[in-house]
């Protein structure tokens, strides 16, 4: 049994994960899919302090006080960078990094750092609501329905999309451990229309270990392909 704590991208919330957590769980395995404070269901918490910071210690506290050790840690999107946070800051509670179409960033970068011209298009449209600068409103921005196209689906993500604060795409990671960090296994399921746009040097380590997977979906690959994201997570914990 192994136990995989589910972080989302930015908008989303622990929601998204629903049909991957189901089948981890009839497979035996934990799954914590925690919601980020200012999102989904927190996101009447919103407000001026929330950042990446803020988001990467959500996550550090759930390790901490549900007492989780050798965790399979997933982030999805910008859910890859508060991974990383939370690795380098909860080094001995974490045995594994799996990158789901996420970001993967170094010691003093953002998320606007590693996708400029996504997050200029996403800050284009932000408004700014009670003091909080916010971008990405349910159906608007560079993905409006983040590569869904079943009607279906759409219908079900639609309605729980929640905007989100810029300033956690803004904020560089401060790493403090960035050595030990990089010696975490790690694994990345990427969609595969995003390979080519990818620093092959960012997938090198997960390439060289065998563990790095494509899925010919769109970005919200949990929701689209929720058997083959939950086979390669089983997959991972195997190893």
């Amino acid at each position: 049994m192994a136990t995989y704590v589910l972080v989302h991208g930015g908008s989303h919330g622990g929601w998204c994960y629903q049909r991957v957590a189901r089948r981890l769980r009839s497979a035996g395995h934990d799954v914590y899919a925690p919601t980020l404070t200012g999102v989904g269901e927190r996101a009447h918490l919103l407000g001026p302090d929330i950042d990446l910071d803020a988001h990467i210690t959500d996550v550090v506290q759930v390790l901490r006080y549900e007492d989780l050790d050798d965790v399979i840690l997933v982030g999805h999107s910008y859910g890859g960078m508060v991974i990383t946070g939370v690795a380098d800051r909860a080094l001995d509670r974490v045995g594994h990094l799996v990158y789901l179409d996420a970001a993967t960033p170094a010691n003093g970068q953002s998320l606007a750092d590693l996708a400029p011209e996504l997050m200029a298009a996403s800050r284009a449209s932000a408004r700014v609501i009670d003091g909080v600068e916010l971008v990405n409103f349910p159906g608007e921005g560079p993905m409006p329905h983040y590569g869904l196209t079943d009607p279906d689906d759409i219908a079900w993500l639609a309605p729980k999309i929640t905007p989100h604060p810029w300033k956690c795409f803004a904020q560089p990671l401060r790493l403090e451990n960035e050595a030990s960090l990089r010696g975490i296994p790690q694994s990345q399921i990427v969609c595969t229309s995003t390979l080519p746009h990818r620093d092959p040097a960012d997938l090198e380590p997960a390439r060289t270990a065998g563990r790095l997977w494509d899925i010919d979906t769109g970005h919200d690959l949990m929701i689209t392909e929720p058997e083959a994201v939950a086979d390669l997570l089983r997959q991972v914990a195997a190893v």
